[in-house]
């Protein structure tokens, strides 16, 4: 098969995808991924063929000083780009067998899959398919069972309407019609596992939560302060919040600090412009390390609830201590708090240090260790990454039961 992956989004959005580009290419197709330049380096590392995307996602969200601000940053970029993203897009498409499309670039790829006449296949690494078991995480409140179902088509509706506009002028640029409704008659993988989802009986047969897309164990060596500092006492609390900023800064610290206390602590700050000078000399900050490495050998994880930490914290069989700030981040703490492995849903936007203190101690629980240790015994059983390319190969290979998007 050949493949194009589109994506954008920040670091959690590209990884899984080039985590999945990888594994089919192990399996002998050809992939090439498109996204933001600077959400690219897990591909590069994976040696997956990439290409950036007009646009820069890190420097709009480091400009921007609140939550709403970024969202509407981020809508004007895709309003503003769609056009030539679709451009870009259709000249990788050529010869292709499939698109896969994710992230705020969905439309932009079902609409080069339609332009080109092959499949379009959705990647996601939130659940988005209707179901009753769930309302849809993009809900920003708690809503009545009853009511899950149509919160999906809701949240769903809305995305299609505020960016129906620019995916139509971007359509017009290459030869297709205006579209008027929402295009959901496709399948989607789910770069999620089904561990972490409570029962979901409704969703059609070709919606499938395959387990974490997680990139292959490399040959990585920590640096020798990273090292000594594991080996220096028992498991650290590991801290970090990914590719998030427009926060609180000062106000997460500030909180955070006062919650670890004394513990030995891990601070990777990561985007989220969270100062660094003048910690308590047992935080310690430290760069980028892959998860599959670190988090095991950590008590805990204090974080912000991206699916993708929240996967990896989950597979290392520890507890979370998730301080969510915005989309779907209070799904999977609620998520967690199910599962009895996270104590009550906290606020990134509003932190209390005492509400953090408690929500760690909760997590120091031995029966939430051992929760969490069940859990991550199970996940390690899962190669998502391996289900989705079997899937793909059965759909999509020439001669599968694929079927061009329309």
């Amino acid at each position: 098969m050949r493949l194009l992956i589109i994506t954008y989004g920040t670091e959690g959005d590209a990884r899984p995808l080039a985590a999945l580009g990888s594994a089919l290419m192990r399996a002998g197709h050809s992939v090439h991924l498109l996204g933001d330049a600077d959400t690219l380096d897990t591909a590069t590392t994976l040696g997956v063929p990439a290409t950036g995307l007009a646009g820069d996602i890190r420097g709009t969200l480091s400009r921007m000083g609140a939550m709403r601000q970024i969202e509407r940053a981020l809508i004007r970029i895709v309003e503003a780009r769609t056009p030539e993203w679709m451009q870009q897009a259709m000249a990788l498409a050529e010869g292709c067998d499939a698109v896969i499309v994710s992230g705020l670039t969905a439309f932009v790829g079902l609409s080069v899959a339609e332009a080109r006449g092959v499949p379009a296949i959705g990647a996601m690494m939130i659940p988005i398919s209707p179901t009753a078991a769930f309302a849809s995480p993009l809900v920003p409140l708690r809503v009545p069972r009853a009511l899950n179902r149509l919160s999906h088509d809701f949240v769903n509706g809305m995305v299609w309407r505020t960016f129906r506009a620019t995916t139509n002028r971007g359509r017009a640029a290459i030869g297709l019609p205006a579209r008027r409704t929402l295009p959901m008659a496709h399948p989607v993988l789910y770069g999620i596992s089904p561990a972490l989802l409570p029962n979901v009986d409704d969703w059609p047969a070709d919606a499938v939560a395959c387990g974490q897309w997680v990139p292959p164990s490399q040959d990585w060596t920590p640096p020798a302060a990273l090292q000594a500092l594991l080996g220096a006492g028992p498991p650290p609390v590991y801290i970090g919040f990914g590719s998030m900023s427009g926060f609180d800064a000062a106000r997460v610290r500030e909180a955070v600090v006062a919650a670890v206390g004394d513990r030995r602590t891990l601070f990777n700050p990561g985007w989220s412009g969270i100062d660094t000078t003048g910690l308590p000399p047992n935080i310690h900050v430290i760069g980028s390390a892959p998860h599959d490495w670190l988090l095991p050998r950590c008590a805990l994880a204090i974080h912000h609830g991206g699916s993708g930490t929240t996967h990896s914290a989950c597979r290392a069989g520890i507890p979370s201590v998730i301080l969510p700030f915005a989309g779907d981040q209070p799904f999977w703490a609620r998520r967690l708090r199910a599962l009895g492995i996270a104590d009550r849903v906290l606020s990134g936007r509003r932190p209390s240090a005492r509400r953090l203190a408690a929500a760690i101690a909760f997590a120091e629980r031995a029966e939430t260790r051992a929760h969490a240790a069940a859990l991550g015994a199970r996940m390690q059983d899962e190669d998502g990454c391996a289900a989705a390319v079997a899937w793909l190969e059965r759909r999509v290979a020439p001669g599968g039961a694929g079927a061009p998007a329309g």
